[in-house]
C-alpha cells in the first residue's frame, strides 16, 4: 500500500511538471513487437514524408511506437551500393540508426547478412572484398568484420539485444565455402560470428535464422544439423509470409503449423524462439491484421515463455516508394489498420 501510494505521488508531480513517466504500463511485458526498417534513411533522404493518423507529417519512429513497436531490426552490408532499394546499410549508416531507435526507448536487433547486398535463401553472394581468398582467411574476414561493427556499435553507446549470425540461411551463407553441402565449415562460420558477437557483447542473444516458419521438416532437418556440427547460438529465428509460399495461401492455412514448429523448435532444441520476419500484402488490410494479431498469439503461447517476439518486415515501405506489396503503409503516406495489430493485448 505504501509503495503504491508513493508511485501515484510521483506520478502525479511527473504530470503537473509537464514531464511523461519514463516507463510504460508494458514495461514489464518483455514481447518484442518489433519491425526492421532499414529502408528508412533512404525513403527520409528521397523527400518521402510520413504522416501519423491525423494527417500530420511525423517522425516516422513516433508513428511506430504509438502502433505498439518496441524495437527495430536492422541489416547490414558489408560494402554497399549506394542503390536506394538494394545498398545503404552500411556500418555507420546503421550505427546512427541504432542510435536513434535507443532514443526511441527500442531495443535493437542486429542482423548480419555477410554480403554487400540481399542476402537470402534465393542468393548468398559473398562480399567482393573477400572473393578469391581461401577458407581460413574468410573465416577471418567474418570475425574481424562483425568484431568492426559491433564495436562501433559499443563505442556508440549501443547494445543490441540480439543479434543475427546471417540472414535466412536454409541454404547456408557465403557460397560456397558456407553452403550447407558442407555443414562442417558452414558450422565454422557460424562460430566465428558467434564468437565475435561475444567478445565484445556478452550480453547479445545470437539468433540463426531460417525462412518458412511453417515447415517443420525444413527446420527440424537443419537445426539437427547445427546441432550435429557444432554450431553456436542462443535462439531461433524463423521467417513467417504466407505470401511467398507456393500458391501463395491464405495465413490461415497453415498459422497451426507455424504454431507447432514453434512449439517444436523451442522444445526440440530447448531454446527461445521469435518470428523475426512476417508481412502480409498491404491491398488485403484486414487479413494482413488478422494474420499479425494471429501470429502474436501462437508466439506467446509457446510453452515456458519461450516465444519472445514478432517482427513486421518494412512495415513503413510504402509500395508507392518501395515497389514492395507487403509492406503496411499506404499510399497517402499513413500506416494502415494492419499495423495496429500491434497494439492488441495479450
Amino acid at each position: 500500500m505504501y509503495k503504491t501510494t508513493i508511485h501515484v505521488i510521483a506520478l502525479v508531480i511527473l504530470l503537473f511538471a509537464g514531464c511523461k513517466p519514463t516507463t510504460s504500463p508494458s514495461s514489464k511485458d518483455d514481447f518484442a513487437k518489433g519491425a526492421d526498417f532499414s529502408w528508412l534513411p533512404q525513403m527520409e533522404a528521397s523527400g518521402y514524408t510520413f504522416y501519423n493518423e491525423n494527417g500530420e507529417a511525423e517522425d516516422c519512429f513516433q508513428i511506430l511506437k504509438d502502433h505498439g513497436i518496441n524495437a527495430i531490426r536492422l541489416r547490414t552490408f558489408v560494402d554497399p551500393s549506394d542503390n536506394p532499394f538494394s545498398g545503404h546499410c552500411s556500418k555507420d549508416e546503421t550505427v546512427a540508426m541504432a542510435l536513434r531507435a535507443q532514443e526511441w526507448g527500442m531495443k535493437v536487433m542486429l542482423n548480419f547478412h555477410y554480403s554487400d547486398s540481399w542476402a537470402d535463401p534465393g542468393k548468398q553472394r559473398k562480399p567482393k572484398a573477400w572473393v578469391g581468398h581461401d577458407f581460413p582467411t574468410l573465416l577471418t574476414d567474418l570475425y574481424d568484420y562483425t568484431y568492426d561493427v559491433m564495436s562501433a556499435l559499443k563505442d556508440a553507446g549501443v547494445t543490441p539485444e540480439w543479434v543475427q549470425v546471417g540472414n535466412e540461411i536454409p541454404g547456408g551463407m557465403i557460397y560456397p565455402e558456407g553452403s550447407t553441402d558442407n555443414w562442417p565449415q558452414l558450422a565454422q562460420l557460424i562460430n566465428k560470428g558467434y564468437e565475435a558477437i561475444k567478445a565484445v557483447s556478452p550480453q547479445s542473444i545470437v539468433i540463426l535464422h531460417v525462412d518458412q516458419g511453417n515447415n517443420n521438416e525444413r527446420f527440424r532437418w537443419w537445426f539437427d544439423a547445427a546441432e550435429a556440427n557444432g554450431a553456436k547460438y542462443d535462439m531461433i529465428g524463423l521467417s513467417y509470409y504466407p505470401y511467398w509460399l507456393e500458391g501463395r495461401p491464405d495465413y490461415t492455412e497453415n498459422i497451426d503449423d507455424l504454431a507447432a514448429n514453434l512449439n517444436d523448435m523451442a522444445s526440440r532444441y530447448n531454446k527461445d524462439v521469435m518470428v523475426v520476419e512476417v508481412g502480409g500484402i498491404d491491398t488485403m488490410v484486414q487479413n494482413t491484421y488478422d494474420m499479425l494479431v494471429a501470429v502474436q498469439q501462437k508466439v506467446r503461447e509457446v510453452p515456458n515463455e519461450r516465444g519472445k517476439g514478432v517482427f513486421y518486415w518494412e512495415p513503413e515501405g510504402a509500395r508507392s516508394w518501395s515497389r514492395y506489396p507487403l509492406s503496411a503503409w499506404g499510399d497517402d503516406g499513413k500506416p494502415t489498420k494492419a499495423l495496429k495489430a500491434f497494439l492488441v493485448k495479450d
